[in-house]
């Protein structure tokens, strides 16, 4: 019975310290979450794969294009190769003819008959005749041109069309190789801004977590000071009662054992809230029971431990956000080659294949057919009132306000750096300084409690001597993590962050 209940003890041992060390969060494990979960980060990464995909677009501008038409339209009328006049000409072509040839033959008749080489009734038969003849003569000619008229009737009512073209730039004035120089450019300025935010990110990752690891040994140190004036508190009201000391030593002492309560809560409010911020840049839920892996390492040697390679002086090569000016320049520069690619000339070479119904190039029947077609394209600027020269002009000054821009974020930045450099410098110096106060905080409470059990120092000097312990630790916690953060903030600025 013994050993079911020693393994059931133990299983929830182990169970309680796999809880404890899924929840137990290293400043890598942290970084990663904050990388992986921050929603502007994962914007800027949509944002390269979208200049990405604008690179290679731009990449098949050097590609020939074809494209696909096709179409039908239906017309009230259809096109005419014939006016009208020779429409009506053609369609009685056969009795104008008749009419000249009948009338030059009645006159013929008539003058036979008047010189009396032929009677009247002669002249009759004949004219009959020779109206038969003509009428017949008439009707076959009248039909031989409608044939005619109706052979140059196009029938273009309905007309079906399609075809395929294919476009090949030669030369358009260096546009293309400008277009995709931007959109290289482009690519890399979202990766530079990505770097960018993911550097802010570390670093709001970073000062949250040495806050929380500041805040949770101040609630260390807030407990032992308790502690510290609760004993003294306990020795006083043994001595009240043994007469060695007064009620108002005793409520001192009170007064110190509430004001070290109240810090226990204010630390405690503070660490709660800083664990939820922390929470928040991770991506994890704002109730989140955490602990972190440095929360109870001796941050001393932590800090030493961390060495210095952050005081290299590289003048912030490395900031993306110089990176980013600079590709903002070669941008503009980029944009100036496209104004001026706009004025000089084009060479394109076309060809393609265009098919019709009715067939234009068959006499207008109603079926489809084609013909192939190149061509080369040539377009030449010749006056423009000077709109070049301006255009041109003021992209070049758009390039400069870039440049000026540039340098004074350069600038900026070098004396930012300097900046960094004097507070990690500082940082070191006042953790040494916190130390060497500790140390004698440390001497100065174990005398004061040695000559307040000898009855040689009074209560006020035990209190005194807590306090100052109390605030040099504090102290030393919190040079400690100005030490970190300052080493953090210079690879910031160095552009070194990762």
């Amino acid at each position: 019975m013994k050993s079911k209940h020693l393994i059931i003890l133990l299983a929830a041992l182990a169970f309680t310290a796999n809880a404890q060390a899924d929840n137990e969060l290293t400043l890598d494990s942290c970084r990663a979450m904050a990388l992986r979960n921050n929603k502007q980060l994962n914007v800027s990464k949509l944002k390269r794969n979208l200049a990405r995909e604008v690179r290679k677009a731009a990449r098949t501008k050097y590609l020939p294009k074809v494209d696909a038409l096709g179409g039908y339209q239906y017309f009230s009328e259809e096109i005419s190769l014939l006016s009208n006049a020779q429409k009506d000409a053609l369609t009685n072509l056969g009795a104008n003819a008749v009419s000249g040839v009948t009338g030059n033959l009645s006159q013929v008749i008539s003058g036979m008959v008047s010189q009396g080489l032929i009677s009247p009734q002669i002249a009759q038969q004949l004219s009959g005749a020779i109206g038969n003849v003509g009428n017949a003569a008439g009707a076959a000619g009248n039909q031989a041109g409608q044939k005619i008229a109706d052979a140059f009737r196009t029938d273009t009512k309905s007309i079906w069309t399609g075809a395929v073209v294919a476009r090949q730039p030669i030369f358009m004035g260096g546009a293309i190789v400008a277009m995709n120089k931007m959109a290289d450019i482009n690519e890399q300025m979202t990766a530079n801004s990505e770097r960018a935010m993911e550097q802010n990110t570390l670093y709001d990752i970073d000062k949250t977590y040495w806050t929380v690891v500041s805040l949770r040994q101040k609630q260390k140190l807030a407990h032992s000071y308790r502690d510290l004036v609760k004993k003294l508190s306990s020795d006083v009201k043994k001595m009240i009662k043994e007469g060695v000391a007064t009620r108002a030593d005793g409520l001192k002492v009170d007064v110190k054992v509430n004001e070290a309560e109240m810090k226990i809560t204010q630390v405690e409010d503070g660490l709660s809230l800083a664990k939820m911020l922390l929470c928040q840049l991770c991506g994890m839920p704002l109730d989140r029971e955490i602990t972190l892996a440095d929360e109870n390492m001796q941050q001393a040697a932590s800090i030493a431990s961390y060495g210095s390679t952050a005081e290299s002086d590289s003048f912030g090569v490395n900031r993306p956000e110089l990176r980013m000016l600079q590709n903002v320049v070669d941008l503009s520069k980029q944009a100036t080659n496209i104004i001026r690619a706009e004025y000089l000339p084009h060479v394109l070479l076309t060809g393609g294949y265009i098919i019709s119904n009715p067939n234009v190039f068959d006499s207008f029947n109603r079926h489809f057919r084609g013909v192939w077609n190149v061509g080369l394209t040539v377009h030449v600027p010749v006056w423009n009132w000077m709109e070049s020269s301006y255009k041109i002009r003021a992209s070049k000054n758009a390039t400069l306000i870039s440049e000026m821009e540039l340098s004074d974020a350069n600038e900026k930045i070098n004396l930012q750096i300097s900046q960094c450099r004097f507070k990690l410098n500082e940082a070191k110096k006042r953790l040494k300084m916190a130390t060497d106060n500790l140390t004698s905080a440390d001497e100065n409470l174990r005398c004061a409690n040695i000559g307040f059990r000898e009855g040689v120092m009074e209560t006020t000097d035990v209190m005194a001597a807590q306090t100052a312990w109390q605030q040099a630790r504090s102290a030393k916690i919190d040079a400690e993590v100005e030490l970190r953060l300052a080493q953090v903030g210079m690879e910031k600025a160095l552009g070194n962050l990762r």
